[in-house]
């Protein structure tokens, strides 16, 4: 039988959900478990409902399921909420002396955790890691795991051993009153290793081994981890990371950490992007390699600062006043936020323009196991670079016209090379010119590199046959939850596949015409309410979808949601 659990740890900010969900999955993930992991929480410092969910699987697990099997309910609101998403045999782990007059269906799992808490760790605020106990009490998991664990987390120090006791007294519990409760029984699997991250991690990784050694950002959710991550990390690996006043001098810091020769990013969100766009321009015609990671939110204005969507692609595409090109890549999951950023830097150095990593808060704040990144795989490319000996001469001009687009780049201070650069139109030299034949020049210069470029970005990837009778299409993090909805389908006998987009623009048009030409049924999943794929799709390839499967109530995608909606459909 092959093992899929799923648990929900919910309550109140400042219950501590976050941490004991954490704690689960890292638990699961040292047993030899795949875990695929998301945390629901709203924009309040206390207070407010918040729930993470940990899906645990005996093999690869790529996105959250809805039915709950274990709810370990922090408050009454939990189970007032997520009563009715257990599963016909899921349990609820409450505290019975402090809840009373619960509903809900399943096994409710009443469980002193408050007493508990203050008997054997004298605190009460430890209640969250009886309950964590409890839960691996539960399925038989093995205790000397958790303990391991709890003792990295919280020190080796009275919190350590406070929580220790605390989890111990809730594991003992479960284990001695409800043995046979739940019918799941999860035991470590091996010693298989195997990384447990989330998307901004991820892409902090992928930027260090890439080489990035600067990044200023303005504080905001859901990118602000990326920062924090490689803020924790700068004495020991000689980054700079600078939190600047506001936006506008983030991305204008940035450009001039490049120009002067290093590698450098930033991270925001949507409503941060809008006030670095004339920046963003800056970047452009400048043709100064930046990357810029946009991890969305719903908007407009502030929006759902906590919540995820995709409302930002077709901003992203055209983002600043005039015409200059840009790369726009939406990783898929965790691993491939890794490696896409490190494409994003070498694109970015190679054609001397912008790269928009665009992201979202579904991918930013959600853990999946993933194997070990084998970085010997890793390659720069710092694109053309000038050299006054392999030149045969001194003189240079930053935006000398090539068949390619791309000028040899040299940075100031350089020996013997004087680099000029203006944010008006200029010359070769970089000199500010408003000469027509100049602009024509210049305009075709900067956008010829899309050529090039275009032959660089992978195909969209096609999972399933090449050829079916129905096709989802998705771009960014819905990869996860649209894959598992086409084999439940298939398993199903509907003959359907997936196209899925992450290396976006220069878009794809041939490879995505030519899948469509193979299938008769065509559904874009998007997280937004405009169908912004399915326009540029219209737009690039002149061919229209048969239908758009949208969500933009600041939710992920579910495979469940997604085959609901496909049946609708008749397919």
């Amino acid at each position: 039988m092959s093992t899929n659990v799923n648990f929900m740890v919910g309550g109140g900010a400042g219950q501590g959900v976050q941490s004991v969900g954490f704690i689960l999955a890292k638990a699961f993930t040292r047993g030899g478990y795949h875990v695929f992991a998301d945390h629901d929480y709203e924009s309040r410092v206390r207070g407010g409902h918040n729930f993470f969910r940990v899906r645990v699987k005996d093999s690869k697990v790529r996105a959250i399921t809805e039915p709950v099997d274990v709810l370990l309910a922090l408050n009454k609101e939990s189970i007032d909420l997520h009563g009715k998403e257990l599963a016909e045999k899921g349990v609820v782990v409450f505290d019975k002396e402090q809840v009373k007059d619960i509903g809900g269906n399943g096994n409710l799992l009443g469980i002193p955790l408050d007493r508990l808490a203050k008997e054997n760790a004298g605190n009460r605020l430890m209640a969250n890691t009886v309950a964590l106990g409890a839960a691996l009490g539960l399925v038989g998991y093995e205790f000397e795991i958790l303990d391991k664990l709890l003792r990295e987390h919280f020190g080796a120090g009275e919190i350590g051993d406070g929580n220790v006791k605390a989890a111990k007294a809730g594991y003992d519990y479960a284990q001695e009153n409800f043995r046979g409760a739940f019918s799941y029984h999860l035991s470590a699997t091996g010693d298989t290793k195997r990384m447990l991250l989330n998307g901004n991690e991820a892409i902090a990784l992928g930027a260090i081994a890439a080489g990035c050694k600067f990044i200023a950002a303005y504080p905001i959710t859901p990118a602000t981890s990326i920062m924090e991550y490689m803020a924790a990390r700068a004495k020991d690996l000689d980054l700079v990371v600078v939190a600047p006043e506001d936006e506008i001098s983030v991305i204008n810091m940035i450009i001039g950490a490049s120009y002067s020769g290093v590698r450098a990013m930033t991270a925001t969100s949507g409503t941060g992007l809008c006030l670095m766009v004339e920046g963003l321009g800056l970047a452009g015609v400048s043709e100064t390699p930046i990357v810029v990671v946009n991890a969305q939110r719903p908007g407009p204005a502030v929006g759902l600062a906590t919540r995820t969507g995709q409302g930002d692609l077709e901003f992203t595409l055209h983002a600043s006043h005039g015409e200059f090109p840009r790369a726009v890549f939406a990783p898929a999951d965790v691993e491939d936020a890794f490696w896409l950023t490190i494409k994003a830097f070498n694109m970015a150095d190679k054609y001397q323009l912008p790269v928009i990593l665009l992201t979202d808060q579904h991918l930013a704040s959600s853990y999946a196991t993933i194997d070990k990144l084998d970085l010997s795989k890793v390659t720069i490319d710092r694109g053309l670079l000038f050299s006054a000996e392999e030149e045969g001469k001194s003189e240079y001009m930053r935006y000398r016209i090539t068949k390619t687009g791309i000028s040899p780049r040299a940075f100031p201070g350089q020996e013997g090379v004087l680099v000029v650069s203006d944010s008006h139109e200029h010359n070769e030299e970089g000199h500010p010119s408003e000469n027509a034949e100049n602009r024509t020049q210049m305009m075709q210069k900067r956008m010829r590199k899309l050529f090039s470029l275009k032959n660089e970005l992978a195909s969209p990837q096609i999972y399933g046959p090449r050829k079916a009778e129905t096709m989802l299409i998705g771009w960014g993090s819905t990869y996860g939850a649209v894959r598992e909805a086409v084999d439940i389908l298939r398993k199903e006998g509907t003959n359907i596949n997936l196209l899925h987009l992450s290396e976006l623009w220069p878009f794809p048009t041939e490879a995505v015409a030519n899948a469509l030409n193979n299938t008769l049924n065509s559904y874009v999943v998007e997280n937004n309410a405009t169908g912004q794929l399915a326009h540029l799709i219209q737009a690039e390839t002149g061919q229209t979808v048969t239908g758009k499967i949208l969500k933009y109530d600041g939710r992920p995608f579910t495979p469940a949601y997604i085959v609901r909606e496909i049946r609708k459909e008749g397919c």
